[in-house]
């Protein structure tokens, strides 16, 4: 009897980041699906703090996913400490030493590497897959409209804003004319963080080294820039991948959900609570903290709050919130977001406007407050706003720096749930939530690209082979 083929292995390579290791773990639960051997690597610190929050060891699984950490020198608690900045070199400089001898281990374990799939804040893993002969593609886990602002930025395509001229416009092909604030803030003269921008960019110039550009979003959201990257560059968006049934996200939680929100909700009225999350890194001053909590009270709503102290306030869990305002609702330093947002009781979503969080309450039906803080989520807001027309904007990101007032927190909540507009915003909501539904459903154009690139794999792997039998 002929032995039998061992299963394409494809590998995910995910920076340490709360907001990338869901959605690798949603499409490593994919890939796994579809008949792959899927192996999630990240640093040793960061998969420590996943077992400890987790029911079970990420490497026991019960997705058939395999787990492997390469060695960063840190601890659970150092790694929190790190400087983003160096936190990127000193991921670089271990996983460049590490990933080879994992492909070697692999390989003599009866399971050769046939992908590399990374993200874009640790391009360096095109580079080592390249000099491996394995092909690489990456996971790109924010709008393809931000994708295309990054590559137009990248190559020089189009007049940005400069020291000379900081409140430029920016005009792209098949996108909304982006104010100067609306551009990846991370691209603006005044950014206190240029690294960032530095490593996403990197990316672009590793383009030629990866055969395809996975998209955590769905064609029919992003149609006219998802046609035009496509003219310059092999996409294929295969979200939203928390929707997928196959692709739960797994033992990812780097932070503990407070799991008492859902019983909290089900005691509310339908379409009555304020959810109030900004997500994993971002945390409002304490003056802005008081200016929501005295909004949410003057909205008169019932609210679920996740708020949490920033790096300089320590752990210390007096938030200093105004007396009564949790007789009006409830506060935790972390929720379960997916159940959150699927519950009937929440009328809208307050977001930073992170991807995840905008492809969420997309795939959630509900509308928003668009709260932008830096990065991508000033052009998200836009398109929440402007483009998707599922909310209103609140603040206009770091470029922006005034406080938020109470009266204007007030005014949102207001015009997103009982304005206006409030009902063509829900209609709005409604109609994504059927559009992203369909879209990884059987047949749907998500799932159609999820299967076309797990066909590629197979194909690079087999012309592999046959390259390596004539040598």
């Amino acid at each position: 009897m002929a032995p039998t083929e061992p299963p394409l292995h494809v590998v995910l390579v995910c920076f340490p980041g709360q907001g990338h290791i869901n959605p690798f773990l949603r499409l490593a639960n994919l890939l796994s699906s579809h008949g792959l051997r899927v192996t999630f690597v990240i640093n040793l610190s960061t998969a420590r703090q996943m077992k400890s929050l987790s029911p079970s060891s990420p490497s026991a699984g019960a997705a058939a996913v395999h787990f492997d950490f390469f060695e960063d020198g840190q601890d659970e608690e150092s790694i929190k400490r790190v400087p983003l900045d160096h936190l990127l070199t000193l991921l670089e400089h271990a996983g460049r030493k590490a990933l080879p001898q994992m492909v070697q281990n692999y390989a003599e374990a009866g399971n050769p590497v046939s992908c590399f799939v990374s993200n874009p804040f640790i391009p360096w893993v095109s580079d080592v897959a390249s000099s491996l002969d394995i092909p690489c593609a990456v996971l790109w886990i924010q709008s393809c409209a931000s994708f295309t602002t990054y590559y137009h930025f990248h190559n020089k395509l189009a007049p940005f804003p400069t020291a000379q001229d900081p409140e430029r416009d920016v005009v792209l092909p098949g996108m909304p004319l982006l104010k100067h604030d609306e551009v990846p803030s991370f691209l603006h003269p005044t950014t206190p963080y240029p690294f960032l921008a530095t490593s996403i960019l990197q990316q672009f110039a590793h383009l030629g080294n990866v055969f395809c550009v996975l998209m955590e979003t769905f064609e029919e959201l992003e149609p006219e820039v998802i046609r035009h990257v496509s003219t310059f560059c092999k996409v294929k968006p295969v979200g939203p991948l928390w929707l997928s049934a196959r692709a739960s996200a797994g033992p990812g939680d780097l932070i503990q959900a407070d799991n008492d929100c859902v019983g909290w909700l089900d005691g509310q009225l339908p379409g009555s609570v304020v959810y109030i999350s900004m997500g994993s890194i971002v945390a409002m001053t304490a003056e802005q903290r008081a200016e929501m909590a005295h909004g949410l009270l003057g909205s008169g709503m019932p609210f679920l709050w996740v708020a949490r102290p920033t790096m300089d306030e320590g752990d210390d869990p007096d938030l200093g919130l105004p007396e009564g305002l949790e007789e009006r609702g409830k506060v935790v330093r972390w929720a379960p977001q997916e159940e959150v947002l699927g519950h009937v009781a929440v009328a809208c979503f307050v977001t930073h406007c992170g991807w995840n969080s905008t492809l969420e309450a997309i795939g959630a039906g509900k509308p928003v407050v668009a709260f932008p803080q830096w990065g991508d989520q000033v052009t998200d807001a836009k398109f929440l706003e402007e483009v998707f027309r599922v909310g209103v904007r609140m603040g206009r990101g770091d470029t922006w720096t005034k406080l938020v007032r109470r009266e204007e927190v007030e005014r949102c909540l207001r015009e997103v749930t009982v304005g206006p507009r409030a009902e063509e915003m829900k209609e709005n909501a409604a109609r994504w939530k059927r559009e992203a539904e369909a879209a990884v459903k059987p047949g749907g154009s998500s799932e159609r690209n999820v299967r076309e690139f797990v066909e590629e794999v197979k194909k690079r792997s087999v012309r592999r082979k046959t390259k390596t039998a004539t040598l």
